[in-house]
């Protein structure tokens, strides 16, 4: 460490969620946390930090730290509502019946077309400061809503706008391969052939997406028509992620794995060579319970098989307007543990180390360790398993990113 650093923390416990310390937590109590620049340039226990000086001290008084949550599913772009819909799936509506009528994702894609983007960007920044506030200092932005090439172009554009104008991490996925269309109507391979041809390709030139995921269900598009858009987002360098069986079992996962997917998601319906062929790829599994909640489903993912295979298991918020209209990554941490079973420190884990995974960026941020991002927030809590236990009151007493203390605004 040098001598000189520009931010200190000291009087701390810290949940580093590094699987090399030992613990759940890879906890370390009463330690110090030193800074420079945007990156951790120590960690460890207070008796052993080396002399230094720093620009600012903070006492962190006993209270916790663990790395900022990050958010690896989110739809947080989109014009309208869906509340009507949920009316009718309390009805007795299924969210399959509610799409084949026109309703579901086409209905967000009427709405989103006809907003400007500058009424996309106004109604995105209230989701995204609810996530903010609960310590959530990197989200991933999907597009999806457009299936045309102006408003895939607009939603991307818009997600970027908020990473410039908000403290905090975004990255971006082109989906433009989510529904097909009501003009391609009975012609999804030649919307498939508008994605790969024109669509992706105006986005990698922009340089607007960081990967590029797709939808592979029986109300979408099949293994064939997904295997040529990861052909093409391969092809511009683009790596890509997986919407897989999240209504039934498509093959999906094993195809996502055959490619080196970063991620597949929802993941319901997966077999046991589903979570094989994940396991020997490193492809992460995403898991969204507050879309399993929403839809009321009652098929839960493997989550022991996932487990004894030791795939990674992120949680995200899978923040939509149809089947998840919740801006509380938080939650997902607790309906983890209630809805699929996973233990506290897997939730963390989940929002952390591994949704770092999800999206490609392991190698910088999810754990507190020396060289990582100072993505950090700390809590006033006695251990760190109030985190998944303890839901709306809990909140960070104070959030960094890259070492800058942040507020949502």
């Amino acid at each position: 460490m040098t001598e000189r650093c520009d931010l200190l923390i000291t009087n701390v416990h810290a949940a580093t969620m590094d699987p090399s310390l030992p613990g759940a937590y890879g906890a370390v109590e009463d330690a110090a946390v030193a800074v420079t620049g945007n990156k951790i340039v120590w960690i460890g226990p207070r008796r052993e930090l080396p002399d230094c000086t720093a620009d600012q001290v903070i006492d962190g008084e006993g209270q916790w730290l663990t790395p900022g949550l990050i958010d690896c599913h989110t739809h947080l772009v989109y014009g309208g509502h869906r509340a009507g819909e949920f009316a009718r799936r309390l009805g007795g509506e299924s969210y399959e019946e509610v799409a084949r009528a026109g309703g579901g994702i086409l209905s967000t894609v009427r709405a989103t077309r006809a907003a400007s983007a500058d009424d996309l960007y106004r109604k995105a920044e209230p989701r995204l400061k609810a996530l903010m506030n609960e310590g959530v200092t990197t989200i991933e932005i999907k597009s999806g809503y457009g299936l045309d090439l102006d408003t895939e172009l607009k939603q991307l554009r818009v997600a970027r706008r908020l990473a410039q104008h908000y403290p905090v991490n975004i990255l971006t996925t082109c989906l433009a391969a989510h529904a097909l269309p009501p003009e391609y109507d009975g012609r999804a391979d030649d919307y498939i052939d508008l994605v790969c041809n024109e669509i992706l390709p105006a986005v990698a030139k922009e340089q607007l997406a960081d990967a590029v995921d797709m939808f592979c269900e029986n109300i979408a598009f099949s293994v064939e028509q997904c295997e040529k858009v990861i052909e093409a987002a391969l092809h511009l360098d683009l790596p890509v992620k997986v919407h897989a069986e999240q209504l039934a079992a498509t093959g999906a996962t094993r195809m996502a794995a055959r490619a080196g997917a970063l991620s597949v998601e929802h993941i319901e319906y997966i077999t046991a060579e589903d979570v094989a062929a994940m396991a020997e790829s490193g492809t992460a599994a995403v898991l969204l319970p507050g879309a399993f909640y929403t839809l009321k489903e009652t098929r839960v993912p493997p989550i022991e098989s996932l487990r004894a295979a030791g795939v990674p298991m992120a949680i995200s918020t899978d923040l939509n307007p149809g089947s998840c209209p919740i801006a509380s990554l938080r939650l997902m941490m607790n309906m983890s543990c209630n809805l699929f079973g996973l233990t506290p420190a897997e939730a963390l884990a989940g929002v952390t180390r591994s949704a770092a995974r999800a999206l490609g960026i392991c190698c910088s941020r999810g754990v507190l360790r020396a060289g990582l991002r100072a993505d950090m927030a700390l809590w006033p809590m006695e251990t760190p398993d109030q985190l998944a236990y303890e839901v709306g009151a809990l909140r960070p007493a104070e959030i960094f990113v890259g070492g800058h203390h942040v507020t949502a605004g």
